[in-house]
């Protein structure tokens, strides 16, 4: 476990920079973007900065020419906050940028007060968890003012989360091996929140006696649901029905159902996992095919479930959907295996025109895929308890991108085409849990890491955020393929056929290519009413406002990357200003921003900042690694104001009203 902290936490279980587990033959999305740009120009130029340079083949020098001229008018209204670089976050002016909830902050009326010196297991299972990402909102008798706010907490940085247990030398950070009375913090840490707020006097506050506040851990009891509950690939020495599993883990981005309860997301469960799968084990394949083992966490040292030679089947009850009734704090979380198991990064969903759900679902992984799950049954607005279980059943589909521009929703059904026993699909089941090998074999578009997958109500759109993939390696591009080492990302935009979510076929077109739009060679697209502070890299969440605008977060954005923290930019997506983007919010050195989130009204958004002053080494100012002490130190009023603490950000207009108009 001593490990450098960016290789510890952030690499190997963030940005997913490692080889990719991806074996199949399946194109990729950069070779078929690359034939529908085919006939495009190469762009002359030199590049601006190294750190560019080191991303950037000479091949993919492809032309911006479908970038906008951004005369018109923006659906955004404010005045763009300068990019740049320093420890504190900021705001559009005429915005007040208050922090709501962080790490440690007591949740109930018998919570302790934060003490990162004396931490326990019993208080942080009594506080705000870490790294807030999954931002939601339910509304409390329909208010926009009043509700639960819903968060998920994805890993833990223990070198920011300890005092005294990192040493310095030479400027390398070393870290003490964790202990179980440190697990069993970090096993609080992680999971969810659910924690009733309200807005008073323009301010929002939380409600510490709130009757549906929630903590969920990762030693919260859960049941296994759907197709996969009982198999025999989900049974432990611990569980030999196969139906109840301790916790969840790496809950990245998620949704809220038009039902109303919250979704939670599993990511990269991969990492958690140590140990060596007893030889001639039938999950090998399986766990390699997802990264499994990592080893990144040391919890299989105290609990047998997170250690293969002793739970093998393990594994398999982690990397599902969680769905929370959040009405009932009593409630048992059901991870709803019928929507697959991979590492997912989120599931907004939307209301098709027959009344059945889709969820749109991002596997976070270079080379991997973009699912949606289609529900069999019809949501009830009339009836919330008979909506509880639409998760059970459906049908999940994976996406094959076309070059001509359209878009296959591929069925994963046992029995269909090549899901069969005779390739070790012997039930539904199967295919569930083996998810990434089923959509292997139906022929799915390899993607640039997907993340978030957002329906927008309002022009019938989806869009797919694709942060990066800087593994595409060189002897892979030609004129069909543009994109090598893509360090910035992009986003697509797909149209459904009828503009029905529920449709398996449609359209797609790239809204954006990323990245700074004044380095030709990099081919970004952003319309030339963008400004230098508009651009952005490695697009990671977005939210669509009730008036169907785009909001884009990201994630990768450095003093070495880009020089600017990652923030909240605001992109257009109609219309002449099509693709110009501005620069809402931006956070600390070494933060990303996650959420977004806005209220039914629009008048505020809630944002999540992760692990803020995390990689301090590649900011000037601070010049090496940075660590606990290190940050409380030189932000010494970091209970305050400013997020150093991972915390949530609720941004409301300055006399109130709606955002960006």
């Amino acid at each position: 476990m001593n490990q450098h902290p960016n290789e510890f936490r952030t690499s190997l279980l963030e940005e997913n920079d490692g080889p990719g587990h991806n074996p199949s033959s399946n194109p990729t999305m950069g070779e078929i973007i690359a034939t529908r740009f085919s006939r495009r120009a190469l762009l002359k130029g030199s590049l601006a900065v190294s750190a560019i340079a080191a991303t950037v083949s000479p091949i993919a020098l492809i032309t911006a020419d479908n970038a906008r001229a951004g005369a018109a008018a923006s659906a955004f209204d404010f005045n763009e906050v300068e990019a740049g670089i320093d420890e504190n976050h900021h705001v559009a002016e005429g915005y007040d940028a208050d922090v709501l909830l962080r790490w440690g902050d007591p949740l109930f009326p018998d919570s302790p007060e934060f003490d990162p010196k004396n931490q326990t297991a019993e208080a942080q299972a009594r506080q705000f968890g870490y790294n807030n990402d999954y931002v939601g909102f339910i509304p409390i008798d329909g208010s926009p003012s009043h509700g639960l706010l819903v968060v998920n907490h994805e890993y833990t940085n223990e070198h920011l989360m300890f005092p005294g247990i990192v040493t310095v030398t030479e400027g390398k950070i070393t870290i003490a091996d964790a202990d179980r009375k440190r697990v069993d913090i970090e096993m609080a840490a992680h999971g969810g929140t659910i924690v009733e707020i309200r807005k008073a006097d323009g301010k929002w506050q939380v409600v510490r006696d709130g009757k549906l506040n929630r903590r969920i851990t990762a030693a919260t009891e859960m049941e296994l649901s759907g197709p996969v509950a009982g198999h025999d690939r989900v049974k432990t020495n611990a569980d030999p029905a196969g139906t109840k599993v301790i916790g969840t883990i790496n809950n990245c981005a998620g949704g809220v159902t038009p039902w109303g309860t919250y979704i939670m997301a599993e990511e990269n469960f991969h990492g958690y996992f140590m140990g060596d799968l007893p030889e001639g084990h039938a999950e090998a394949a399986n766990y390699k095919r997802l990264g499994i083992p990592e080893g990144v966490y040391a919890w299989g040292k105290f609990y047998d479930r997170y250690d293969l030679s002793k739970e093998p089947n393990e594994p398999n009850r982690f990397g599902w959907i969680v769905e929370v009734d959040v009405s009932d704090p009593n409630s048992v979380p059901k991870k709803r295996t019928a929507l697959g198991r991979f590492k997912h990064e989120g599931a907004e969903s939307i209301v098709a025109k027959d009344g059945r759900v889709v969820f749109y679902l991002g596997d976070d992984e270079r080379f991997d895929y973009v699912y949606k799950f289609v529900t069999a049954g019809a949501f009830n607005p009339s009836d919330r308890a008979a909506n509880l279980d639409l998760l059970d059943e459906g049908t999940l589909y994976v996406a094959r991108f076309s070059d001509d521009g359209s878009i296959g929703w591929l069925p994963l059904v046992q029995g269909e085409g090549p899901l069969t026993a005779e390739n070790g699909f012997a039930s539904q089941a199967d295919v569930l849990i083996e998810t990434r090998r089923a959509a292997d074999l139906v022929g799915a578009t390899k993607m640039d890491r997907p993340e978030d997958v957002q329906p927008n109500a309002v022009n019938g759109k989806v869009y797919v955020m694709l942060t990066n993939n800087t593994k595409r390696a060189d002897d892979q591009v030609d004129a069909a393929n543009p994109r090598a080492k893509n360090a910035f990302g992009h986003i697509i935009e797909i149209a459904e056929d009828g503009g029905d979510f529920a449709a398996t076929k449609g359209k797609w077109e790239v809204l954006l290519k990323c990245g700074d739009p004044s380095v030709a060679e990099v081919g970004a697209t952003f319309s030339t009413g963008t400004s230098p502070n508009g651009w952005f890299g490695m697009p990671d969440n977005c939210a669509v406002d009730s008036a169907g605008r785009l909001w884009v977060s990201t994630d990768g954005n450095s003093p070495k990357a880009t020089g600017r923290t990652d923030g909240l930019w605001a992109v257009d997506t109609e219309g002449e200003a099509r693709a110009t983007s501005k620069l809402f919010y931006r956070v600390p050195v070494g933060a990303e921003l996650c959420g977004p989130l806005f209220t039914p009204d629009d008048e505020t958004a809630f944002v999540a900042v992760q692990h803020p002053g995390d990689g301090g080494e590649d900011w000037e100012k601070f010049g090496r690694p940075s660590y606990y002490e290190d940050l409380s130190t030189r932000w010494p009023d970091f209970k305050d104001d400013m997020p150093v603490r991972p915390a949530v950000v609720a941004i409301t207009k300055k006399g109130g009203g709606k955002i960006a108009l």
